[in-house]
């Protein structure tokens, strides 16, 4: 499913977290962006702060979908 996908990557993410953008990213690719930039990735707009949030929610679907496949 798309939403499982890293827009960074373009690979499934084993640790989704979520920046102020609203969009999930694998946590290591996200930080290493956050590093450099202060922009979202997927709009390019500034992102209020560089808190990234757990997607817990996401890796539990993540997970059962790989589990099915």
């Amino acid at each position: 499913p798309a939403d499982f996908i890293c827009p960074i990557t373009t690979e499934v993410m084993s640790d989704p977290v979520m920046a102020t953008d609203g969009h999930s990213y694998e946590r290591k690719q996200i930080e290493r962006w956050l590093a450099t930039k202060s922009t979202s990735p997927m709009t390019g707009e500034a992102l209020e702060h560089s808190i990234l949030t757990p997607n817990h929610a996401l890796r539990g679907r993540i997970r059962e979908w790989q589990e099915a496949h």
